[in-house]
This record gives C-alpha cells, sequence and structure tokens, in this order.
C-alpha cells in the first residue's frame, strides 16, 4: 500500500494517480472527501483527516509500504513553525509505529538551513526528523522555487503594473513545475531504489532572475515591459499583511526570500543532466498563468 499525504494538491494527486495506473493499491490522505473523490473514483482509498492529529494519521498509514510526505501550505495559522513541528511529530508516530521502511518527502533547495529560511526551515528540521525513525529510508526531493508561486503576483501586475519580490534582481533561482516534482517522485516510489537518508535536487530547465521570469510572463500576457521590482523587505511584509496574510506567515516568507538573496542558501546546490526537468516558464507562463491573468 502506498500512502500519500497532501493527495489533492500539485504533487499528491499526480503521484497517486500514476501509482493507481500502474496497478498499485493507494491510500490518499486529505482534509476534504469531495476533493479526495477524482481519486477514489480511479480505485484509491481515502482517509479524510488532520496530518497534525497523531492518531489519525497513525491509522492512515497502516499496511504502508512506502509514503510520500508533505506539509501542506495552511493560511490561517498564528504560529507556522508551531504548525509545522504539529505535522512532525504526528509523521514520526505514524512512522515508528507502522515500521514503515520508504519515505519521498517533497523538500526544498535550502532545506540545509535549520533556521533563517523561513517554511524551508521548518522542512530542514523535517529532514533532521525523519533520521531518528528505525529502518526509515528517506529520499529528500529538495525543489526549485515553483512557477505556480508566480500566479499570486497577479493582482499586483493587475493593479500597480508590477512584478516583485523581496529578491535581489541578480540573484539566479532554480525555477520547477510542480508537475515535473510529481513525475519525479513516481518514478523515485515505483522504483522504491534509495536507501539511507539521501537529497535529490529537482531544478526545472533552468536558474532564472526574477527580471528574466517577469520578462517570459509578460511577454506570455501581452506586457513585454513588465517590469520587476526588488521590494524592501518592510514594504513586501506589509503589503502582504495589508492583504490579509498572517503576520506569521508573511514574516516567514520575508525570510525565506531574504534567504534566498545569501550565497548559503544555494549551499550544495548542483544542476546536472539527471535533476533538470522539462517543463519551461515559457510553457507556464503560456499554458496557465496567461489564462489565469486573462480569466
Amino acid at each position: 500500500m502506498y500512502i500519500i499525504t497532501g493527495a489533492t494538491g500539485h504533487t499528491g494527486q499526480h503521484i497517486a494517480e500514476g501509482l493507481l495506473a500502474a496497478g498499485h493499491p493507494v491510500r490518499v490522505i486529505g482534509r476534504s472527501a469531495d476533493r479526495l473523490a477524482p481519486l477514489t473514483a480511479k480505485g484509491a482509498e481515502a482517509a479524510v483527516g488532520d496530518l497534525a492529529d497523531a492518531a489519525f494519521l497513525t491509522k492512515a498509514f497502516e499496511g504502508a509500504k512506502a509514503v510520500y510526505l508533505v506539509i501542506p501550505p495552511k493560511w490561517d495559522v498564528t504560529e507556522w513553525r508551531t504548525f509545522q513541528r504539529s505535522i512532525i511529530q504526528s509523521f514520526l508516530q505514524a512512522l515508528q509505529t507502522n515500521k514503515v521502511e520508504k519515505a519521498v518527502l517533497l523538500s526544498s533547495i535550502g532545506a540545509h538551513m535549520l533556521e533563517g529560511a523561513g517554511p524551508v526551515s521548518g522542512l530542514a528540521e523535517l529532514e533532521k526528523a525523519l533520521e531518528t525513525v528505525p529502518g526509515l529510508d528517506v529520499l529528500n526531493l529538495r525543489a526549485g522555487f515553483f512557477m505556480e508561486n508566480f500566479l499570486a503576483n497577479i493582482g499586483l501586475i493587475k493593479q500597480a503594473g508590477i512584478f516583485g519580490y523581496v529578491v535581489n534582481p541578480d540573484v539566479k533561482i532554480a525555477m520547477v513545475h510542480t508537475r515535473d516534482i510529481a513525475e519525479v517522485a513516481l518514478k523515485r516510489l515505483l522504483a522504491l531504489d534509495f536507501t539511507g537518508h539521501s537529497h535529490a535536487f529537482v531544478n526545472g530547465p533552468a536558474d532564472l532572475t526574477m527580471p528574466e521570469a517577469a520578462a517570459i510572463l509578460g511577454e506570455a500576457i501581452g506586457k513585454p515591459e513588465l517590469a520587476f521590482v526588488s521590494f524592501p523587505p518592510a514594504d513586501a511584509r506589509a503589503g502582504m499583511v495589508g492583504a490579509g496574510m498572517p503576520e506569521t506567515i508573511a514574516d516567514g516568507y520575508v525570510e525565506l526570500f531574504q534567504a534566498m538573496n545569501k550565497g548559503a542558501y544555494y549551499e550544495g546546490y548542483v544542476r546536472n543532466a539527471d535533476n533538470t526537468t522539462p517543463t519551461t516558464l515559457a510553457w507556464f507562463a503560456e499554458q496557465e498563468f496567461k489564462p489565469a491573468f486573462l480569466g
């Protein structure tokens, strides 16, 4: 039995569908039975509940051959790191109790930083915590910056005509589509060819600066002059909080982007043929960003 957490998310759903298509039994975990329904219609078994509920998750992990681990986003928390730690403890109990042998974790570039990288430091803490589970082999997929994150800039582009982050304009960033991450995870879950505790980068097709990304996105939406603005941290935080984002999440993102401006965030990062994936930002801009912008 394969267990997929975050099964209604960008990566989890694709992975579950791939495992089902390959004839494997799959249990999908999510907070909504309705959102899991497309997967149960394809043969998956649903487990509906909260990942932070250790008793629920321990039951959901029963009979696991391998698990796909995700800490999903939650936009109404008052302490983001506390929320992450509650799920980490739940994962540990469920994995240990059921003596799970294989796990693939959706992690991130920068997950060697236990402090100073916002939510990515929470993933670093999870990577370290998984090392304490006896008999568990873990592959940490340290993915680049999700292309889908750019969708959050649509309102800013429409209202102010600019594209911006708390990122220096000369910083090169690995930009990856989540479908590429899902494909890598699916391949490794099918093969179960990893042992010990290791990580693999999932880099997308290229490292780009934010001005380069702005040019690609702007071209797709008929705004080739779209300018990238590097926001001061205080201004970015104020804008996120003003838009309704909880302070703890705004603080986390500001810290993350400031970390990306420093070389330490990319310590150990490499790009090679094995971790370069095919979906380009130009494809995303035309096929997903443009329809969302015009919709």
